[in-house]
């Protein structure tokens, strides 16, 4: 080999030691986690084309679907042809997600067919909102849990979080035009009116939020069978969080913040931790359970019972049950009944928050 050749072979090898982050796989949960200069490149892109895709024709997008995953020129054909027969929703972080990536790749590369299809997922959300200010899961809704308004999985909060962004207009969201930032805002401020509503109350005390309320009467309501009215230690926290970001709170909304984060305090389950347990001698190889230990940080329970404050563990019978280690092993495994959902809200959030409004301790 000449000393030429050598050196080319060199640089080559040099070339993809040093590949810049666009070359490397991107997750469909990390995207919205790169550096600002990742969404100008040809990755970026290919993925916000996959994005564009999926959409529905009312503008949202499905969930649980890997957006990020490589598709050859004829799959992407026939996820466009599918897109319309796929339902669009909010909860597990599907259309807002989407709506901010596509906002980012736009605000980095200017292409217009993501701003235009931005903007219809913005549209989307505006459409979808209650006349009282809440979200169903789904628009339009399907009949069943699908209509109430949804907290889950942090479906109603992070829609919130997205048109307070575009209300803004500000960054990635210069884009958005002022009329709908003007429907944005009034949009979020509804929401707010919504959560303010729907906080539940028990023997004239405020607490927090079930993981979804009846869209007509406010009440906390039911979902899957394992799902029952309640209040949710986990899908309360982000509400939490989002009430906190309120720039200049109102007196409603700081008193809806210290009854939840009081509610919290009273509310935290101590001397126990979730274990996992693995091997020959477990039954299916693997279970989670519940064991005491004095010493464990505390949790808290995805549900407790409205009116006694005791942690619900319910399986797919519908039944409840007071202790984590009746319900069956598959739900066990495969849902989240006990964690340490409010650790930083009380630790780090709250204190901040108390602090920049001007509460004194």
């Amino acid at each position: 080999m000449t000393r030429w050749g050598f050196l080319v072979v060199v640089a080559l090898v040099l070339s993809f030691a040093v590949a810049p982050s666009s070359a490397v796989a991107v997750s469909w949960r990390g995207v919205l986690r790169q550096p600002d200069d990742w969404y100008a490149s040809k990755e970026a892109v290919r993925i916000a084309g996959n994005v564009l895709a999926y959409q529905h024709p009312t503008g949202g997008w499905p969930k649980n679907i890997d957006k990020a995953r490589p598709l050859s020129a004829e799959a992407l054909e026939e996820v466009r042809r599918q897109a319309p027969s796929r339902q669009p929703i909010i909860d597990n972080g599907a259309t807002h997600t989407e709506i901010r990536y596509l906002a980012r790749v736009y605000a980095a590369t200017g292409r217009e067919e993501l701003r235009e299809a931005a903007l219809r997922g913005v549209d989307y959300l505006l459409e979808a909102q209650y006349p009282g200010g809440g979200w169903p899961m789904m628009h339009p809704p399907r009949r069943g849990y699908y209509t109430h308004i949804t907290y889950n999985d942090g479906a109603m909060v992070g829609v919130l979080r997205t048109l307070r962004d575009a209300s803004h207009g500000e960054g990635d969201w210069a884009f958005v035009d002022d009329q709908r930032r003007a429907r944005a805002a009034d949009a979020v401020q509804r929401g707010v009116e919504a959560i303010l509503q729907t906080q539940i109350e028990v023997d004239g005390k405020l607490t927090a939020w079930c993981a979804q309320h009846d869209e007509h009467t406010l009440a906390p309501a039911k979902a899957r069978s394992y799902e029952l009215p309640s209040i949710s230690g986990q899908e309360s926290v982000g509400v939490v969080e989002f009430l906190m970001g309120i720039p200049d709170p109102s007196p409603e909304v700081v008193r809806a913040v210290e009854a939840a984060v009081d509610w919290f305090e009273r509310s935290k389950v101590e001397g126990v931790r979730v274990e996992y347990r693995r091997g020959a001698d477990v039954p299916g190889g693997r279970d989670r359970v519940l064991v005491e230990d004095a010493s464990a940080p505390a949790l808290w329970a995805r549900f407790y019972d409205i009116e006694t404050n005791e942690p619900m563990f319910v399986g797919r019978d519908g039944v409840v049950k007071q202790d984590y280690n009746a319900i069956e092993r598959e739900r066990r495994l495969g849902y989240s009944y006990l964690g340490p959902y409010a650790d930083r809200l009380l630790a780090r959030s709250y204190p901040r928050w108390r602090q920049r409004i001007g509460i004194a301790d």
